[in-house]
């Protein structure tokens, strides 16, 4: 956080004891009552302990009785923001409070300048609308590049089949719009299209046609397989899997340097027409929303608001994931549901005003593109007109625990192999897994027409209600008057013909291959995602359950069940309502989405009266799944990926104390300080080579070790090289300081090197009593990077996010019983007796305590450590 913060309007701290700082000894307090303190001005800096005159002039120290007088030009670079200073390194946690500050010292420069001329009164103007021109953009880009990835998908994906002679750019539907010799059983069927076998042996029938065609497919899949990992692999090794779990971790505050870049953007788009045209069971859906992400970022380099502050940077990417989903699902409201319930870390009032406008835009582009031909936004829109009744709430909630089972099963499953490869030579070769998997895939996927036909398609099909238009072998019911096939409405007084049981074995065969290679193709080295996938499972299975349903009420409708409302020749079950279910609910429990779920899906049907179906459905999937393990898919990735992520859906119900998880323990290196005055250059330098940390506590000395501040290893290393650069008279000898004023010093002394700018003079710190649920729920609110310890404002050690997460995992690995609420509190508020009756040991009025029996040699650990600190023996520099 910026120093400043350590002051009100009025000048007053506005922080507890622990943080308030010396300028040059333990008991000399800064006096800011009254003024308004800035540490970035050059006020700061009139002073070194003497006089000292306008930058330009010589400067003179007081050394006691004697003056220094030095040549050397007075060019102080703290005047001026140190380039570097503030930003991140890859794979690292940004500091939300600071990054928010820094966004709060912007705005108020902006506002007190605006009034000075009309040029910085539309620079004002300008900062107060990039945010929505920059999710303006995104939303345009977004729309555009999903346009695009969904007319070249299917085009790459019927090319496998046959190819259009009169446009090669046509797909297999747009091929045979023009046509006047298709019939209405075979509408599929033209002239214009030609299948390999008839383009290459002069046949469409027989079986060297089918053989042929046969290859063709394999050819093709393996092709476009081949050349996705490729440049995955090549150009960009980021653009693989959904994306979606490391855009929730970056969501959070972690840096990943290059994941939502140009080269990113381009290679995703590109393989993942690839990835889904071959025939490999994922989804596009998923990867969108990496896509628009990439938009965002991209766009966010264009605005300095955003650009220079990653806080800020990841409202845009909120705004993009929304629209990412808009054009996915083509569900706007959707979308910004999606984006704050799953993605989004930080989601303040204004990102959700953005996210929709975001997502209002792509799903307008989209519509304008209108890559499907149907004036919809995506491929399976379906709508009913039947409605759903009391009983059939009974299926749907039991379509609700198949999909709880089925995400429980594959979360478990995918996870053990995606551990294997990581573990295994198998995962060395990602190429040859990615052509092994395609292979299977295509060589099992085409003697199956649901199977062989897009996934998007598939779920088209078994989405829609059958009527006098359907062609489909799932409509193929008997007419009552002759017994033969005919193409009418499913209804309960038509009973199933050979088509539909055909059907059904086949969709049988179908939800068993899809269920198997799902769980070996997510986490491949392509974009692969996974929403469509588990929307084709429950699909297959709803649209199972829908029409043993449906059967049952035909030949059963004397039933006390149906005899109410389900009279003969009425149109009472709709198949389809219970695939579209079964989609909702096997995503669900893969992903475990609630609200922003329902709305999606109801913004695909577009029909009101079954949002309670649908809600029953994914509800209980969420039950069932979450008995098996609270995590979705994302969240897994996330750990078996070792991302620094705080899941905020994740209760923390133990009870230990901070001093427990603090770093450093008895088996650890001491705690690395800083003090305020006392180094010199070289042993600065000397503490960051020696060590790996991140950061540093600075305190008053060695033998107060009272807290100043924490000063970033990368911003003490970019300070010191800068002030090389700039500053005349800096050696390794020269005194660093981080006070307001300079040490007094020796007369032959190099000058000194001032620090202040970069110290953060308000950390936060905890006691080491603190429970670790407060702890945890600091860094889950605040997004903090770490917190200090202390003790009656000693600094005893830290806690950073990763001891948070490293003992989050200790805890789920070695469960203990809750204790109750007093015997936490007493934990917490020791008697100060222990339970022999005799006095507990006291060291500087500082009571040491067990707080928890039966671990009694952990416990003396942690009392020795306090001993250690507390006597100021255990830091080092």
């Amino acid at each position: 956080m910026e120093s400043e913060q350590l002051f009100n309007r009025k000048g007053y701290y506005r922080n507890s004891y622990n943080s308030i700082t010396s300028a040059s000894s333990d008991e000399e307090l800064l006096d800011g009552a009254g003024v308004v303190m800035d540490f970035h001005t050059s006020e700061d800096d009139n002073l070194l302990d003497g006089d000292a005159t306008s930058p330009g002039s010589n400067y003179v120290m007081s050394n006691g009785g004697g003056v220094m007088s030095s040549t050397t030009h007075l060019l102080d670079f703290l005047e001026e923001p140190i380039p570097g200073v503030g930003t991140y390194d890859d794979f690292h946690t940004i500091d939300w409070v600071r990054e928010k500050c820094k966004d709060r010292e912007r705005h108020r420069k902006i506002n007190a300048k605006k009034k000075e001329s009309a040029w910085e009164f539309t620079k004002s103007l300008y900062d107060a609308w990039s945010g929505w021109l920059v999710v303006t953009l995104t939303g345009l880009a977004s729309g555009a590049l999903a346009g695009l990835i969904d007319i070249a998908a299917d085009w790459l994906n019927d090319i496998k089949e046959g190819v259009c002679l009169n446009a090669m750019w046509f797909n297999h539907e747009q091929c045979c719009w023009g046509s006047n010799e298709t019939t209405f059983a075979e509408r599929d069927k033209c002239p214009q299209w030609k299948s390999w076998a008839g383009l290459i042996l002069g046949q469409e029938e027989g079986p060297g046609s089918y053989i042929m065609n046969y290859f063709m497919y394999i050819y093709w899949a393996l092709s476009f397989a081949f050349l996705a990992v490729l440049l995955v692999k090549v150009f960009a090794p980021y653009a693989c899997g959904s994306g979606i779990p490391e855009i929730k971790t970056i969501l959070s505050g972690f840096i990943i340097r290059g994941y939502l870049g140009k080269w990113t953007l381009l290679i995703k788009t590109v393989t993942l027409v690839l990835a889904v045209a071959s025939g490999l069971s994922l989804g596009k859906e998923g990867p969108l929303v990496h896509v628009a992400c990439c938009c965002g970022n991209i766009f966010s380099y264009l605005f300095p608001k955003y650009s220079k502050n990653e806080a800020k940077k990841r409202e845009v990417l909120s705004a993009a994931s929304a629209a990412g989903v808009s054009v996915a699902f083509g569900a706007p409201i959707g979308g910004v549901l999606f984006s704050l319930e799953e993605v989004s870390y930080y989601f303040p009032l204004k990102t959700l005003w953005r996210s929709f406008f975001a997502a209002l835009v792509a799903a307008f582009i989209l519509r304008s593109i209108n890559p499907f031909g149907n004036s919809r936004l995506v491929l399976f829109y379906v709508e009913y007109h039947t409605p759903w009744y009391l009983f059939e709430l009974i299926p749907f909630i039991l379509l609700g625990v198949f999909g709880g089972l089925w995400g429980a099963f594959f979360i478990k499953a995918n996870i053990a192999w995606c551990r294997r490869r990581k573990s295994t030579r198998f995962g060395k070769y990602p190429i040859l897994e990615v052509i092994f998997v395609a292979a299977i895939t295509a060589v099992v996927a085409f003697p199956n027409p649901y199977t062989r036909q897009n996934t998007s398609e598939l779920i088209k099909e078994l989405f829609t209600d059958c009527g006098p238009l359907e062609s489909s072998q799932l409509c193929q019911y008997r007419s009552q008057m002759n017994g033969s096939k005919a193409f009418v409405d499913a209804s309960p007084n038509k009973p199933a013909g050979p088509g539909v049981y055909a059907a059904i074995w086949q969709l049988c065969l179908a939800l068993i291959f899809k269920i198997i290679m799902t769980i070996f193709t997510f986490g491949l080295k392509v974009p692969a995602g996974l929403f469509i996938p588990s929307m084709a499972i429950g699909a297959i299975a709803g649209r199972i359950v829908g029409i043993a349903v449906e059967q049952l009420a035909y030949y059963h409708h004397d039933w006390l069940v149906f005899r109410e409302w389900c009279e003969v020749g009425t149109d009472c079950i709709t198949p389809g309502l219970y695939a579209m279910v079964g989609a909702a609910a096997c995503l669900g429990g893969v992903t475990r989405m609630t609200v922003s779920l329902v709305v999606i899906v109801f913004e695909l049907t577009g029909g009101l009266e079954y949002i309670v179906p649908l809600m029953a459905a994914v509800m209980t999937s969420k039950w069932v799944g979450d008995a098996f393990g609270r995590e979705g898919i994302y969240e897994s990735h996330i750990r078996l990926n070792g991302y620094p992520f705080l899941d905020a859906k994740e209760e923390f119900t133990h009870t230990t104390l901070a001093r427990e998880v603090m770093r450093p323990r008895r088996s650890d290196p001491p705690l690395a300080v800083l003090t305020q005055d006392d180094l010199t250059v070289e042993e600065l330098q000397g503490i960051i080579n020696e060590t790996s940390y991140n950061g540093f506590p600075v305190i008053v000395s060695k033998e107060s070790q009272r807290l100043v501040g924490f000063a970033l290893r990368r911003d003490i290393t970019i300070a010191i090289e800068n002030a090389r650069r700039k500053q005349e008279g800096i050696l390794l000898t020269s005194r660093v300081y981080f006070t307001q004023h300079a040490p007094t010093l020796p007369a032959d002394s190099p000058r000194p090197l001032k620090l202040r700018s970069i110290l953060d003079m308000s950390p936060f710190t905890v006691t080491d009593h603190t429970p670790m649920e407060i702890v945890v729920d600091i860094f889950r609110k605040l997004g903090l990077r770490q917190c200090l310890v202390t003790h009656n404002g000693i600094v005893l050690g830290i806690i950073t996010k990763k001891n948070i997460l490293a003992h989050l995992e200790e805890l789920k690995e070695h469960t203990e019983p809750l204790a109750s609420p007093w015997y936490y509190h007493k934990k917490r508020y020791p008697s100060s007796y222990g339970p022999d009756g005799q006095p507990r040991p006291r060291q500087h009025n500082v009571q040491l305590v067990t707080a928890f029996p039966g671990r009694q040699a952990d416990e003396e650990e942690s009392e020795e450590e306090v001993v250690n600190l507390l006597d100021g023996h255990g830091s080092t520099l």
